[in-house]
């Protein structure tokens, strides 16, 4: 009698994690043949890097799942984080990062006629080596040269044990910390929030002090997203806010409505939610990763709840938003 009660509830687990699982696919599915449809709808063409739609300008990189941003404006360039490197402690040895393609399409879009690139700054939006492992070869650059460095005080004594251990956090952050120091680059760890100038942008730094409301135990709490405005257009930078982390909820409002959202946390669990998505109304998605690899949630709510078209860098082989003189942004592809 007892084998049969757990025979019979075997099959009933099994029929449920079925059922659920097969409807998770139909659902996902749905969500991709309406996304391809928003998708379509936009115009985006492979970048020339002839200027020709304007030289205000962000570099989505295709650094697989990890973030890496070049901000141009005006003869102006800013780095957001800088994609992986090639010694993730989380990956196997050997393994090959994004050290050589960022660098190299750094070197592509940025250097001046002598050869030379110049950084109006660098922002390691928190420490995570899938956003900041490659900031210490890109700092080796002799032809690379720094005006500022902005990176928030790291403490490792309110990280998860599992960050400092597997993920090499503190580490990675003395390293770039060694980095600058050895090339004499000045170091902002109060960043400002207020906005400020950068060529034809106007930029501001959102999340520079971790509020204590904010759950402080993950490091992605830390993450400061950065607001990049031309006229009447704005595009959000989400690093690796979530709702899980009370970042969404926090900041939403003062972040407000948004033309291009830089997806959060590259479309991981607990990113996008809808109440973040009503404030922002984004009419463009941006995700630093793979569709295959981006939630079913979030993708329902890119789709269903912002109506957004979504854009994988990895698909896309990077991609440029290009911030025109007409109050518009224009989208172009294939840039590494």
């Amino acid at each position: 009698m007892k084998k049969d009660k757990k025979k019979i509830a075997r099959i009933i687990a099994t029929w449920l994690v079925t059922t659920v699982m097969l409807s998770v696919f139909i659902l996902d599915t749905v969500v991709l043949v309406l996304d391809n449809r928003y998708v379509s709808q936009v115009t985006i063409t492979d970048e020339d890097f002839s200027g020709k739609y304007g030289d205000d300008k962000i570099h989505f990189l295709n650094t697989a799942n990890s973030d890496c941003m070049l901000i141009e404006s005006n003869g102006h360039f800013a780095l957001v984080d800088s994609g992986e490197g090639n010694e993730n402690p989380r990956k196997d040895p050997g393994y090959k990062g994004y050290r050589d393609e960022v660098i190299n399409y750094i070197r592509k879009v940025a250097a001046n006629e002598d050869g030379n690139v110049h950084l109006d700054f660098t922002l390691a939006t928190h420490m995570h080596y899938d956003h900041a492992g490659n900031f210490t070869e890109i700092i080796k650059c002799d032809d690379f040269f720094i005006d500022t460095a902005y990176i928030k005080q790291y403490d490792s004594s309110s990280t998860l044990k599992l960050d400092q251990k597997n993920w090499g956090n503190g580490e990675m952050y003395k390293n770039i910390i060694a980095e600058l120091n050895k090339k004499h680059i000045p170091i902002n760890q109060n960043l400002p929030d207020e906005p400020f100038t950068f060529g034809d942008f106007k930029i501001q730094f959102i999340n520079t002090v971790t509020p204590t409301e904010i759950d402080e135990d993950d490091e992605n709490a830390n993450s400061v997203g950065v607001k990049i405005t031309k006229g009447n257009k704005t595009a959000f930078l989400a690093a690796d806010f979530t709702s899980g982390t009370g970042l969404e909820d926090y900041y939403a409002d003062s972040i407000g409505d948004v033309d291009l959202l830089k997806i959060g946390h590259h479309g991981y669990f607990g990113s996008s939610s809808k109440d973040f998505l009503k404030v922002l109304k984004p009419e463009i998605a941006v995700c630093t990763n793979q569709i295959g690899k981006v939630y079913p949630n979030v993708k329902w709510n890119i789709t269903m709840v912002a109506k957004a078209p979504l854009f994988s860098t990895a698909h896309r082989n990077g991609i440029v938003a290009t911030f025109n003189d007409k109050n518009e942004i224009i989208l172009t592809q294939n840039i590494m």
